[in-house]
């Protein structure tokens, strides 16, 4: 008799890890956007609640303070007030531009890079350049938020570690794909930029992927750049 056939031994291309390395990659990429929605509600109810009470509260220090008495203890208690509130609402500003940074909605990518990038340069005294597309496009929230957010990381990792002089932002886009690019003159962080420490710059790596795109930091002569690409997707 013939012996059977024997049975195929040919494996996947994918194994069990590669499926469960996958699985994370997606768990992360939920999580990150999960997060980013959450802070985008806690921004808003700060505007819309906090913000409006402390704008009131202002008003009505203003009519009680034309009523006071014209007694010198009272107008310093009331200035004192009035300073006190304003600071609250500074905090509150600031809160809340750390949290999302509505720019992104109202007005669009180019002015929310351009706010981040002018206040980058304003608190570290350096020299900070930006170049984006002429005709400013409308990408998807999730596109959107993640070009900001690598804007954001990088800043900070270039404050914290590049001790640089000069920093390019540079967004390009040719219709198929998006390349967000941050160059320094610094130090440089070298191979050790997606090490477990540098959480921001690895979970940038994930939202990338997770978006069809990728995320790469790679020394320059002199400094680091940074690159996101992500594919072209219409809002």
């Amino acid at each position: 008799m013939n012996a059977p056939a024997p049975h195929s031994t040919d494996m996947p291309a994918h194994g069990p890890a590669d499926a469960r390395s996958a699985d994370l990659s997606e768990l992360l990429g939920h999580v990150t956007t999960s997060w980013d929605d959450q802070r985008r509600l806690v921004a808003r109810q700060l505007h819309d609640s906090l913000g409006s009470s402390m704008t009131a509260l202002t008003m009505h220090l203003a009519l009680l303070t034309q009523q006071l008495p014209a007694d010198q203890a009272l107008l310093e208690r009331s200035a004192q007030m009035k300073q006190l509130l304003a600071n609250i609402i500074n905090t509150n500003r600031e809160m809340q531009l750390s949290l999302w940074n509505d720019k992104l909605e109202f007005l669009g990518i180019h002015a929310a890079i351009g706010e981040l990038v002018d206040a980058f340069r304003d608190q570290h005294r350096l020299v900070a350049r930006i170049s984006l597309p002429e005709q400013e496009a409308a990408y998807p929230r999730l596109q959107a938020v993640a070009l900001l957010r690598c804007v954001d990381e990088g800043l900070r990792n270039i404050a914290a570690h590049a001790d640089a002089s000069e920093v390019d932002v540079i967004l390009d886009d040719d219709g198929d794909q998006v390349m967000l690019t941050l160059r320094d003159n610094g130090v440089g962080i070298g191979a050790a930029a997606l090490a477990p420490d540098r959480h921001g710059l690895r979970t940038l790596r994930e939202r990338a992927l997770y978006l069809g795109g990728t995320f790469s930091v790679a020394p320059a002569q002199p400094g680091t750049t940074l690159t996101l690409m992500l594919p072209r997707a219409s809002a």
